[in-house]
């Protein structure tokens, strides 16, 4: 297996640049894995794969507003990116790993400043890298004394400087940046990127799967830094993925257990969403069992085995990335493929914004 195994041709003008209008107008490719056969459809067609007793299980994160813009004391351009808190290094919540731009210039004790209305309203020091990535730090944040009265609290100050951070294949959107964000997310937000398989649904489409018979849970997983990286070692096993907080309540696990007795499928709605679920199940036991704030780094290759998910809404995914890997673990590699070239050939809109797959 190498990583070039889950390379394809992307053309750029197939990189959906906006959502599409409604959110569930956009097309879905179903994909039968026992097969490698596909049907076309629309995603609001995708109640006809729903039956009664089904469960669907989501992904509720919401996205950060964690694209922070400002400068270096020399007055040149900086950005940091947030991916997760550091609770371990600070219990206030003042110590988050970021990507950071530039990268190769923001050392160890680098200070960038944010502005609001011109009055410096908080400082990022980089206290450390991450790993070997050139962008990934773990920073620092501070407001200064003389703001305290306008940000309480960091939280505040980010939402008073930064910007819901789409993807870098989207450069362009002027939109409503609330398109990216599913309509089920939770009121807190700690994500870095959206679960973008949930993208398409509308309140309309989920009240009419509930009525049809099948249940909706949800789970949290925080999308981290590997959403932001393609696999560059040949090897894909010799990549280390990025951990990510995730959060499966017993009120999933039961309602997995039910309907695993009935006979019935668990449909994830999103790799995040299957990420979280294969990560709760307990190999020692044999059984899913209740995540509370706990961490994963599970990295799904071909091989891997699943023992919860049965269905995946997903959506089409950059090459050679570990989400490639995963749905290629789920539904065989030479499907996925010849999927993938499919979509090409029948100009799909690909990526987050993009149209989205039913596995199987």
């Amino acid at each position: 297996m190498k990583t070039e195994d889950f390379n394809y041709d992307l053309p750029p003008e197939r990189i959906a640049q906006e959502p599409a209008a409604p959110r569930d107008a956009c097309r879905l490719m179903v994909l039968h894995k026992d097969t490698g056969k596909t049907e076309h459809r629309i995603f609001r067609d995708i109640i006809d794969f729903i039956e009664s007793g089904d469960l669907l299980v989501a992904n509720k994160t919401r996205v950060l507003p964690a694209r922070l813009r400002g400068t270096k004391p020399t007055g040149a351009q900086a950005e940091v990116l947030l991916l997760s808190r550091r609770e371990d290094l600070d219990t206030e919540g003042a110590v988050w790993e970021a990507l950071v731009h530039p990268g190769r210039r923001l050392k160890t004790g680098a200070a960038i400043e944010f502005y609001v209305n011109k009055e410096l309203a908080l400082v990022a020091t980089i206290e450390g890298f991450l790993d070997n990535s050139k962008g990934a730090r773990l920073v620092r944040f501070s407001i200064p004394q003389d703001q305290k009265e306008n940000y309480p609290t960091l939280n505040d100050a980010i939402h008073a400087i930064g910007a819901v951070p789409l993807p870098p294949y989207i450069p362009n959107y002027t939109g409503d940046t609330s398109l990216y964000q599913t309509v089920y997310a939770m009121n807190d937000e700690h994500s870095a990127a959206a679960p973008t398989a949930g993208l398409h649904f509308t309140p309309e489409l989920l009240a009419k799967i509930e009525d049809k018979g099948a249940r909706i849970v949800f789970v949290e997983l925080e999308v981290g830094i590997d959403t932001f990286r393609i696999v560059e070692e040949d090897d894909p096993t010799k990549h280390v993925m990025h951990t990510e907080r995730y959060h499966v309540p017993q009120e999933v696990v039961d309602a997995v257990v039910q309907t695993k007795a009935a006979g019935k499928r668990v449909i994830a709605v999103g790799t995040t969403s299957v990420r979280s679920l294969e990560s709760a199940w307990d190999e020692a036991r044999g059984k899913l069992a209740a995540k509370e704030n706990a961490t994963t780094n599970l990295f799904l290759l071909p091989g891997s085995p699943f023992h919860v998910v049965d269905a995946m809404i997903t959506n089409f995914h950059v090459p050679r990335s570990t989400l490639m890997m995963l749905v290629s673990a789920f539904a065989g590699q030479a499907n996925i493929m010849n999927a993938y070239e499919e979509a090409i050939a029948k100009e799909y809109r690909m990526l987050s914004f993009g149209d989205a797959m039913l596995i199987a």
